[in-house]
């Protein structure tokens, strides 16, 4: 029985030894451990400089194999340290090359692992998974994009792209309303929003009414919806958007403007006159805008007020013979719409004074109203010497005559006797 348990203890202290011989010290592995490294330092100080030489000389010559083999080495002893970014790049493209899109991405997701949010290698890897047809993994890859750089409006229309081809509408008009956010006069956004609301059965206006709405302080949104709704015979909803911009900024001459347009094509126009009376007196000195004003007048046959802003165009620039023709315009006007059957005395007066207006603008090189002033010799309804003639002596003695009526009691311009007469 003895020698049974002496025989027991002497081999559990054999195991027991041989064990202990098996086991390094712990300090002994930590110096092999750090000369291991050391080794690894001294070779990569060597053999990096020269991989990563050797790499750039084939990809330059275009040998995709031999670039492959070698940036494979690179990463292998950990060269990829130093420049990750431009290391897992080139390394993906040559196997781009080769039309290895599937090796292309393992290498690209190896890298993102050392470079999470290096833009370069995520934008490579949607490009991997668009050619491999993984749409879902390429839109959320995208989306990673989006986020880390948001204001790329080419990601995000790349994003509505796919959406839309996915059928989900929804996620299409989101990004394509953060575009026009962002630029509200991205003419591919606008097309793409206007189109994916009709196949969807909206209104493509709900999409900038909504965006104003939520940001009703924002002029510039305003404006835009404003726009839409005078191209798309909307005027009086226009307006009464524009009265809401001119509210938050009563200076804007874009919303005076487009009011003014909005008030014509409703066919608003003494509305259309006053607001871009309003504009005038933010630039006194427009002589374009108080010519408008003045054919706004004439077509609402409004010819006193007409020819009070053809004589302020008049009174900014004298020899500008645009706003001569204009007051001739106005002249003109009345008298076609004022005169008789008979032509008479005070119609021959506002002709009269219509042709010296359209002289002097031709004088000035304006010659629009020519055909006008033709038609006023032509037809022989011009006030002349033979109607001086037959006047009394006492308008004689005047040396110049007036038109007379309720049709021309707004003609205060005195027709003054020609020398020839």
């Amino acid at each position: 029985m003895r020698s049974i348990y002496f025989s027991k203890l002497i081999t559990l202290g054999i195991t027991a030894l041989f064990i202990s011989m098996c086991v390094p010290p712990e300090d002994g592995q930590a110096d092999e451990d750090a000369a291991y490294d050391a080794y690894l330092d001294s070779l990569r100080e060597i053999r990096c400089p020269r991989l990563l030489s050797s790499a750039a000389e084939y990809y330059k010559n275009r040998d995709w194999h031999a670039t492959i083999n070698v940036y494979r080495e690179i990463v292998d002893l950990g060269c990829d340290r130093d420049d990750p970014e431009e290391v897992y790049q080139y390394y993906a493209i040559a196997f781009e090359y080769l039309g290895l899109y599937d090796s292309s991405e393992f290498v690209l997701v190896k890298g993102l692992q050392q470079l999470s949010n290096n833009v370069q290698l995520r934008k490579r890897l949607v490009y991997a998974y668009s050619k491999q047809g993984k749409t879902d993994l390429q839109i959320a890859e995208l989306n990673r994009l989006s986020e880390l750089i948001p204001d790329d409006l080419e990601i995000k229309m790349d994003l509505a792209e796919l959406y839309g081809a996915q059928g989900l509408y929804n996620d299409q008009i989101d990004f394509l309303e953060q575009i026009l956010d962002k630029d509200p006069t991205n003419e591919k956004a606008q097309s793409e929003i206007a189109l994916v609301y009709e196949q969807t059965g909206k209104d493509p206006l709900d999409v900038y009414r909504e965006r104003f709405r939520t940001n009703n302080d924002n002029v510039s949104y305003g404006l835009d919806l404003a726009e839409r709704l005078i191209s798309k015979d909307k005027p009086l909803e226009a307006v009464e958007v524009l009265k809401k911009v001119i509210r938050i900024d009563n200076t804007s001459k874009l919303a005076y403007r487009k009011m003014g347009q909005a008030y014509f094509s409703a066919d608003q126009l003494d509305e259309a006159s006053n607001a871009y009376e309003e504009l005038f007196i933010l630039n006194p000195r427009d002589i374009h805008m108080a010519l408008k004003i003045c054919d706004i007048n004439i077509a609402n046959q409004k010819y006193a007020k007409a020819l009070r802003w053809a004589d302020k165009a008049i009174s900014i620039d004298k020899n500008n013979g645009e706003s001569y023709g204009r007051k001739g315009n106005v002249y003109y006007k009345s008298f076609q719409d004022c005169r008789s059957a008979a032509i008479s005395l005070n119609d021959r007066i506002v002709a009269t004074l219509a042709q010296n207006n359209f002289i002097k603008a031709d004088e000035l090189g304006y010659r629009r109203f020519n055909n006008s002033n033709s038609w006023l010799k032509d037809n022989e309804v011009l006030f002349s010497k033979a109607q001086w003639f037959m006047l009394n002596d006492d308008v004689k003695n005047q040396g110049y005559v007036t038109p007379r009526g309720d049709c021309y009691d707004w003609v205060d311009e005195k027709l003054k006797k020609d020398s020839k007469w």
